[in-house]
């Protein structure tokens, strides 16, 4: 069933990346509420679909196959929704992943796949799509999904962390070359989100460590001084904000979703 439009964005082209699920959807789903066409862009077929389905086929366009390590097929993809939408004037990374592993255990494969995936990818969409938001000018937006550890530092994660710092550096140098042009670039950082991920991860020091799930949950919230996961709809409004044209003035920020746990100053 589709969103109610709050016409915010109405008639803009979004596209988000990583859009099947978790944080991705939740955003899909804010960014059709404002009235926005909305390419959902992923690897795998299902999970787009029925989100669509869900949000509305005439605003939404399902594109699957969409690798962000992959310029051949992002160039492809991208082709398509040009031709649903028009020219793209916002642009959400939120593709990544996040395996675990002590560093000493970290192979330069897995170390690989995570750069090519959580930043990497970021460059690679970003200047596919960039020639549509400089044509925007005023209103465009890049909104890079980074992480608090991009802005801070977990063990077993090492990858991850290194990748979201390279996000958040990407996203701030990329602001300044783009200032003059109307288009600004943002990243929003959220803490430990109630996503698939998280709970994978949840599952994993379960598995690993014996604790209960409840132990777990407390072991990963510790962080979070209001003591919870961070929702993916808290995500999407900050999302939202920054897309909105009352956000104009707002570039070259990592803004924190976390509950206080990263404190910018």
């Amino acid at each position: 069933m589709a969103e109610v439009s709050t016409g915010r964005l109405l008639g803009r082209h979004a596209c988000v990346t990583g859009a099947g699920s978790g944080i991705g959807a939740a955003i899909a789903k804010s960014l059709v509420g404002a009235g926005a066409h909305v390419t959902l862009a992923g690897r795998r077929a299902e999970p787009l679909e029925n989100l669509s389905a869900q949000l509305g086929r005439e605003g939404t366009l399902a594109l699957p196959g969409f690798d962000v390590t992959d310029p051949a097929a992002i160039a492809a993809c991208l082709e398509t929704a040009r031709s649903r939408f028009g020219p793209v004037d916002i642009l959400v990374n939120n593709a990544g992943e996040a395996p675990t592993a002590a560093f000493e255990k970290t192979s330069l494969d897995m170390w690989n796949h995570v750069l090519s995936v959580d930043l990497t990818g970021v460059f690679s969409v970003t200047q596919a799509v960039l020639a549509d938001l400089k044509a925007k000018g005023n209103g465009a937006r890049i909104i890079n999904i980074a992480s608090t550890a991009g802005l801070t530092g977990y063990a077993y994660v090492s990858a991850y962390v290194a990748a979201k710092h390279g996000v958040v550096g990407l996203t701030r140098a990329l602001a300044l070359e783009l200032a003059r042009t109307g288009v600004t670039v943002n990243a929003v950082c959220p803490g430990f989100t109630d996503t698939p991920l998280v709970r994978g991860a949840l599952d994993t020091i379960v598995q690993k460590t014996g604790r209960t799930p409840e132990e777990a949950l407390k072991e990963l919230t510790r962080h979070n001084p209001q003591g919870r996961l961070v929702t993916p709809e808290e995500v999407a409004d900050a999302v939202l904000w920054l897309a909105s044209p009352s956000a104009q003035s707002v570039t070259g920020q990592a803004i924190a979703v976390a509950g206080g746990e990263i404190m910018a100053g």
